[in-house]
């Protein structure tokens, strides 16, 4: 395939390659791409939602495993998910993106191929950005708008004594898809044999191992193409159920919990019989010699919702497809515990993804 070099378009060249042809699907855009800003309509009564999330290559991503298309896809719904959490609607986003001289026009299409993919899925609109040149890599920015009504939206600090815990989908999956692309990575050499500096999907010509995915697709989707859980914001929405604390899964369940402890000035137990886990995640961690709830409680990236709600709201949970009740809100005084299957009690440890920790630096 021809290689277009970044350098014959130009900033504004590639800027206009890449959104030429956007489409905007909400009334509110008023002015997208194309200006020093974007201008979007704000109703009485309705409030805008801003989150931002920054992806750095070697940090958050591995190029030797991770399809740009599938990059692309995933930044732009992991801001998508901090708006659900809110209980708010994404409308759209601004994508700045810092690219290395080993990336070519065609690597960007793949890459801004994604996020416009996402954005068609979600209903959200691509309103601008900025690019410019990185000494250390991709990096991805990634801006998202949202909508709510001031009554629905939800923060982490209104959890109450004997609110229920609730979590949609499963957990533990998407960080033994990461397990599961690293040993595969590690198997066949790719972080020597790969041609140098080059983006490139887990394929190594030179080896002859197959890397053993079969049956772990499920795994691979968790942690390559993660959706938020639109979903479950609509079924909540539907059953007359407003949560009163929420937010998503980002860096495992003990980390986001503590949070919402925190925040509310209050304690909770969550029973390790009650935590949905995925049979395909189970089996790996088995194989893999992993404890499968360490897994679950702080693997990170599963992108699922984490809620609480009034206890008088049981009998509309229950019912709910892919939600589950993991515990309840306790006093302060009790701490954050997790109990085990015998009835043990083990404080929480947020152990999921801390920035800047001494051995991330």
């Amino acid at each position: 395939m021809a290689r277009t070099e970044i350098a014959s378009l130009g900033e504004f060249g590639l800027i206009h390659h890449l959104t030429d042809k956007l489409e905007y699907r909400q009334s509110s855009t008023l002015k997208g791409v194309g200006d020093d800003a974007a201008v979007i309509k704000n109703q009485p009564g309705v409030r805008t939602l801003v989150t931002t999330d920054l992806l750095l290559e070697g940090i958050h991503f591995n190029l030797e495993y991770v399809p740009l298309k599938h990059l692309g896809y995933k930044a732009a719904v992991v801001n998508f998910s901090d708006i659900y959490a809110m209980n708010g609607t994404p409308t759209q986003i601004v994508v700045g993106v810092g690219i290395s001289k080993r990336f070519s026009v065609e690597d960007m299409e793949e890459l801004f191929a994604g996020i416009r993919l996402a954005c068609e899925q979600y209903g959200v609109d691509m309103v601008g950005g900025d690019t410019c040149a990185s000494m250390t890599g991709l990096t991805i920015s990634i801006t998202c708008l949202g909508t709510a009504k001031e009554s629905d939206i939800v923060y982490r600090n209104g959890a109450k004594v004997n609110d229920l815990v609730c979590v949609s989908g499963n957990l533990g999956s998407a960080y033994m898809g990461l397990q599961l692309l690293e040993r595969e990575r590690i198997a066949q050499g790719l972080a020597h044999n790969s041609p140098s500096g080059t983006p490139s999907t887990i394929h190594n010509p030179q080896s002859t191992i197959i890397p053993a995915f079969e049956g772990r697709e499920y795994l691979l989707e968790r942690q390559l193409k993660p959706e938020a859980r639109r979903d479950i914001i609509e079924a909540l929405h539907n059953a007359g159920i407003k949560p009163t604390a929420m937010m998503d899964i980002s860096d495992g369940l003990s980390s986001e919990i503590m949070h919402i402890c925190t925040q509310s000035n209050v304690g909770c137990a969550i029973y390790e019989d009650k935590l949905p886990i995925d049979y395909q995640a189970a089996a790996l961690a088995e194989e893999m010699n992993l404890n499968i709830v360490t897994c679950c409680l702080n693997g990170g990236e599963d992108y699922e919702l984490l809620f609480t709600c009034d206890i008088k709201d049981y009998e509309k949970i229950v019912p709910l497809e892919d939600v589950y009740i993991v515990g309840h809100i306790t006093k302060p005084e009790y701490g954050t515990l997790l109990i085990g299957r015998n009835g043990e009690e083990m404080e929480l440890q947020a152990q999921g993804w801390q920035a800047f920790k001494k051995e991330q630096q």
